[in-house]
Formats: structure tokens, sequence, C-alpha cells
């Protein structure tokens, strides 16, 4: 009974999620007690026994209020709604939300509190991305997400609230779903599909979900990381054409359309980050290589 008294409690917004679930099943290894909060209940395959899901939606503060009546060590925020097609409510999931939480948290304050922020959020500035506050996002997505980080860093330094900002580029991994870029181009070629895709000429940056995690987990853990942006990816881009056709390679089959879809006319063609801060600041650096992490997607789509 006392160590179920002194469990870490720890609250994942957006829990039932892509990143909140793999975040959810490392914190239950840790011994940690879980609750979820999202809009939904989660899908099958990222449903975990051992998690408390909560049904809420972030921009409504007072019935939020309600569900956030316990103390939680740790506060990891991945919500938003992840169809951007709806801008108001894109702008509303990503920034109210966040605005919302901090206001519920402030009365009650968490040891550490991460913010999911994307490396959208830097725009047209050249990589390699170094962390700025003057950024230039382009869609609305990226302009909530950037003031979610402003409102936060004002609040680290007002309040001292214990925030930090992991401006994340491209995850990838099993389990994610079949919306981005990897896991379409993965299906497809097990299929043995024709799909569209652009030329493949743009560089983007990915990083594994396993790493991404341990980045989030590092971020909790350490008081430096506090007040601090930091970006999170390998460093490392990879052109697009390339990857469609490794993954061709690894599963024998596909026919991509490429030059289908156009590129954007203000596309930036170069993305990527400098993670030396997150080695200096929260010691973390990707561990999983490219080629690995692929494989092991490729692996959990081939016997889905």
């Amino acid at each position: 009974i006392y160590m179920k008294k002194n469990k870490v409690r720890i609250l994942i917004v957006g829990g039932t999620g892509f990143i909140g679930y793999y975040l959810a099943k490392r914190a239950i290894k840790k011994g940690w007690s879980v609750t979820s909060i999202s809009i939904n209940p989660p899908k099958k395959i990222r449903k975990i026994s051992k998690v408390k899901y909560l049904i809420s939606d972030i921009t409504k503060k007072k019935s939020l209020e309600k569900k956030i009546k316990k103390y939680f060590k740790y506060v990891v925020n991945l919500g938003g709604y992840v169809d951007h097609s709806d801008k108001i409510k894109t702008y509303k999931s990503h920034y109210e939300g966040c605005k919302n939480l901090t206001e519920i948290l402030l009365k009650n304050s968490p040891i550490a509190f991460v913010q999911m922020g994307s490396g959208g959020e830097y725009g047209k500035i050249k990589s390699p991305h170094r962390e700025v506050h003057k950024c230039y996002p382009a869609s609305v997505y990226y302009k909530a997400k950037l003031l979610s980080s402003l409102h936060l860093m004002k609040l680290f330094r007002k309040n001292k609230f214990p925030a930090t900002i992991l401006r994340l580029y491209q995850t990838y991994g099993p389990r994610q779903d079949l919306n981005r870029f990897i896991p379409i181009v993965v299906d497809s070629c097990l299929k043995n599909k024709k799909f569209p895709c652009s030329e493949g000429k743009q560089f983007r940056d990915f990083v594994y979900i396993d790493d991404v995690i341990d980045s989030i987990i590092k971020s909790l853990l350490d008081r430096g990381a506090d007040g601090n942006i930091i970006n999170i990816g390998s460093g490392k881009p990879k052109k697009i054409k390339k990857i469609i056709e490794y993954i061709k390679f690894l599963t024998n089959g596909g026919y991509p359309q490429y030059g289908k879809i156009k590129l954007r006319k203000d596309e930036v063609l170069k993305i990527y980050p400098n993670i030396q801060k997150a080695k200096r600041k929260i010691k973390w650096k990707p561990k999983i290589s490219f080629e690995k992490g692929l494989k092991k997607t490729i692996k959990f789509y081939d016997e889905q």
C-alpha cells in the first residue's frame, strides 16, 4: 500500500496517439502510474491495459479541470488535432489546449512539463536549425506550436513553470497511422501498389520512435532542461527519393509515381536540425540508425 502511494504519476496528453502509446509503455516499464487524456479512446493496436484513459477535450477548460484533479509529477503534452485541414480546430487544440493545461497545472505545478513542439516552427529559417525563439512558421499548425512555445517560455521566466519544448522532426516506427510518409510508402510497397509521390528531391530528417521516447524521459528527469527549447532529430537529412527507393529494395515491391504530387511553391527543400543542444543539455543523441529503424518498421507492417 505504501508503495502505491509513492508511485510516480505521469499525465500524457494525447496518450492514445503514436508517440503517446510508446511513452506510456516506457513509463509503465519504469513502474510509473500512467493517465492519458485524449478526445477519443485508444485504437485496438494502441490500447494498454495498465493505462487509465480519460476522455476530454483540452480546448474546453472547465471540463478539463474536472479531469485533472490529481497531482501529477510529470506531464507530457502530445495533444492536438492530427488532421490540420480545419484551421480553427488546429489552432485551438494546439495553442489554446496548451494554455488551458498550464493554467490548470499552475495551481499544483508538476516537477516537469514537456511540450512536443515541431521543427516546422522554424519555417523558412535555413537548416541546420538552431534553437531560436524568433521563427517564421508557414502553416496554422506550426504557428500554434510556436505560440505554445513562447507561452511556455514566458511562464518559465515569470512563474518558474518547469517547461521544456522538444522541437521534433519526422518521427517514424511501428504502429504509426497510415497517413504519414513512411507508413504510406511501406504499405504501398508491401502491397506492390502504384502510389503517387513528389519528385522526391526534398531532404528531411527522420528519428526513430524509441529515440524520441528517450529524449522525453531525459527531459522529464533532468532539471537542466527546464526553460529550454531543444531540437530532436538525427541531424542527418535524407533525400526523399532515396528513402522511397530503399523501401522498394527492402520490400521487393511498389511502383512510386514520381512527380505526381507537385511541391508547394514555398516548400523548403532541405529541413534538418542542429542537435548539439540536445547532446549538451539532456545528454541525448539518437541511437537507432535509419536502416535499422526502417527494417523494424517494415517488419511490423508486413506482419499486420
